[in-house]
């Protein structure tokens, strides 16, 4: 079981273990690791630095190389001889004894330069039109081949205006129908003064003199070396098959300086650019040709690391040993002294804190049987007297009680009285209230039926000025009623007129025509009674107008009088009526002043009799707020008391339950006590 506890993770042995254990793994790992990735860092940065180098030197020779054939293409753009020897082969009506000459010297001196040169493979002399005829070559070559390849390099060429242009190597060489691969440079001899003579200069120079100069160029135990045209081509591999194919390994576009990077496959990669061709030289090789002795590095690394596990294991377990088990040991007796055994000591002989520790514990134990020992015998005694105690707080407390509930009873009597005594004067108070509102009422009442009496009689008054003006109106009404039949009795006279004023204009107006009839007969001399005649008619056709016009204005002011006649007849009998309810209202009038006049009577009888009340009802409560207040006097004095007597019961109840309390702690201290064995 000790052992399952010291080997738990929350035991202080197992922690000090791990963290041991934790910390000499991690930092021999991490320092190893570091060490390994720093060597290996600097191992690529070294080996870069040199491979660089070594990539330079090979370029500056490879440009070397190609530099002399270039210095050599320009001395041939300035010989003279050859100068004229080709104008001589250009010229169409040369002699042929000149010509074969000039012929003879041309093809001597290509044989002569490329058989100098074992890297040349050989030189020509080619026209712009690519005829054979017009073009010459060293001894070996094959013949002219005028594809459209061909053709464009030759365009290449000329279009460069007599700078050297290099062409990557080719399997086939330049013309395509060699058997040996070339890189080949070619050059335009210009010549201004006789453009028929110029010729494009050819120098193919071998692969193999390439891989010469750079045989000795090594980058790892695996690595290659190749050269790269601006499209990723490969210009120079040391498998011939590579040639003209296109690149796994690039050159970044626009890289106008040398440079490294790593692949995604772990290699190194180095290029430069030349500085006689656009091309570029590349070296790559696996990282793992230069991280072998980083990895023996490594191996020591790792082997540290488990040295490193064993020292942790045992330091471990001897900490464990030295302090885990002795925590232990201490953990499991202080857990028996908290089950209550107190005998236990621990038995360590050691100098260390432990040692001290397990001192320290012995003599608290000792100093905790002590205290036992003595405060159990304190709790016996503590008992005894809680229980004396008890016994007397129980006696005190029902007497306390006894007398308590008495004045209760007595506080309770005189607590009911004071409340009826307070009722009644409250009743009594009302009472008066009451009455005094009543008093007030009669007092509005009759104030009221005062102004009642006296509008009553204004009323009275005013109804009487209202019977005699309804009686004139009436009689008015029928004075107007009279008149209006006179006037309608006119207008109808004066109609008859108007008819017979009518009829007389009507005959006027005949007159007149039979008038006019005659003068007409009489012809000149009835001229001027034809006239007045006219004058007649229209005397009369005027007056009948004015009598038309006087016949409707009488009409309408017959129509009108006949309304106001009807009308008034019809008001009349409203008139009527209207002067007797007026008369009826008086009556009504005369009628309230008598009954008011009663009415007063009778509220100064019962204005008279509450005041007698209310001066009895102020005797009453004067009688009541006495007694109320020597039963408020008595009831006070009896709460008093009564609440002495409580906060005494009180008080005997809360020493009963101290007493129990202690009698329960002391009881169970005893029990407390009763685990512990010294």
């Amino acid at each position: 079981m000790n052992m399952i506890k010291r080997f738990q993770f929350k035991a202080v042995g197992m922690k000090l273990f791990v963290i041991f254990f934790t910390t000499i793994v991690l930092l021999s790992s991490a320092l190893g690791l570091l060490s390994y990735f720093i060597s290996k860092d600097t191992v690529m940065d070294q080996v870069s630095e040199a491979t660089s180098g070594q990539m330079m030197q090979a370029a500056d020779k490879l440009d070397f190389l190609l530099a002399q054939y270039e210095a050599a293409s320009r001395q041939w753009a300035l010989d003279t001889v050859l100068r004229e020897d080709l104008v001589t082969v250009s010229t169409a009506d040369i002699g042929i004894r000149d010509k074969t000459q000039a012929e003879n010297r041309i093809r001597e001196k290509l044989n002569g330069m490329a058989s100098s040169d074992k890297r040349l493979q050989g030189m020509r002399l080619v026209a712009p039109n690519l005829q054979a005829q017009s073009s010459y070559n060293s001894t070996g070559y094959s013949g002219m081949s005028s594809s459209d390849g061909v053709k464009a390099k030759i365009d290449r060429i000329i279009q460069a205006d007599g700078e050297p242009v290099w062409f990557p190597t080719e399997i086939k060489g330049f013309m395509g129908n060699e058997n040996t691969a070339t890189m080949t440079m070619g050059r335009l001899l210009k010549n201004l003064k006789n453009p028929n003579a110029q010729y494009v200069l050819l120098m193919d120079v071998k692969d193999a003199a390439v891989g010469e100069v750079l045989a000795n160029l090594k980058i790892g135990n695996n690595g290659q070396m190749r050269i790269v045209a601006e499209d990723n081509r490969i210009v120079h591999d040391v498998d011939p098959a590579q040639l003209m194919q296109p690149s796994a390994i690039t050159v970044p576009p626009d890289a106008e300086e040398g440079g490294i990077y790593y692949t995604a496959d772990e290699q190194m990669v180095v290029y430069t650019p030349l500085k006689t061709a656009p091309w570029h030289m590349v070296g790559f090789a696996p990282v793992s040709d230069f991280v072998q002795a980083t990895d023996k590095l490594l191996a020591v690394t790792l082997a540290v690391i488990v040295a490193a596990i064993l020292v942790a294991v045992l330091i471990g377990y001897y900490m464990m040993r030295t302090v885990g088990r002795p925590l232990n040991q201490m953990c499991s007796l202080m857990e028996e002294g908290e089950q209550g055994n107190l005998r236990v000591r621990t038995e360590f002989r050691r100098a260390d804190e432990i040692g001290r520790l397990g001192q320290s514990f012995n003599r608290m134990m000792g100093q905790i049987s002590a205290l036992v020992d003595q405060t159990n015998a304190s709790a016996k005694e503590v008992l005894i007297t809680a229980e004396e105690l008890a016994e007397a707080s129980r006696g005190t407390s029902l007497t306390a009680g006894e007398i308590a509930a008495a004045m209760e009873q007595i506080a309770q009597g005189s607590g009911s009285l004071a409340m009826e005594a307070e009722r009644e004067n409250q009743l009594a108070e009302n009472i008066g209230v009451r009455m005094s509102k009543v008093s007030d009422t009669n007092q509005v009442i009759a104030a009221a039926a005062d102004r009642v009496l006296r509008v009553t009689g204004e009323g009275a008054q005013h109804m009487d000025s209202l019977v005699e003006k309804s009686t004139r109106i009436n009689q008015v009404n029928r004075a107007i009623v009279q008149n209006a039949e006179k006037l309608k009795d006119n207008t109808a006279s004066i109609h008859k007129i108007l008819e017979l004023m009518s009829e007389i204009t009507h005959q006027t107006n005949v007159l007149s025509i039979n008038a006019t009839i005659e003068a007409a007969r009489a012809g000149a001399a009835g001229s001027g009674f034809m006239v007045v005649a006219n004058e007649v008619r229209s005397l009369a056709d005027r007056s009948k107008e004015s009598i038309q016009t006087v016949g409707a204005m009488i009409l309408d002011i017959r129509r009108e009088v006949q309304g106001s006649v009807d009308a008034l007849t019809s008001a009349s009998p409203l008139f009527d009526e209207q002067l007797h309810s007026v008369q009826e209202a008086q009556g009504v009038f005369d009628n309230v002043r008598h009954e008011m006049d009663a009415l007063l009577t009778e509220i100064s009888e019962s204005t008279h009799a509450v005041e007698v009340l209310i001066d009895s009802q102020l005797a009453l409560t004067d009688s009541i707020s006495e007694a109320s207040s020597i039963v408020q006097e008595t009831s006070a004095a009896t709460e008093e008391v009564a609440s002495m007597s409580s906060e005494q019961f009180k008080v005997s109840e809360k020493l009963v339950g101290l007493s129990s309390r202690l009698e329960e702690l002391s009881e169970g201290l005893r029990k407390s006590l009763v685990m512990f064995r010294t």
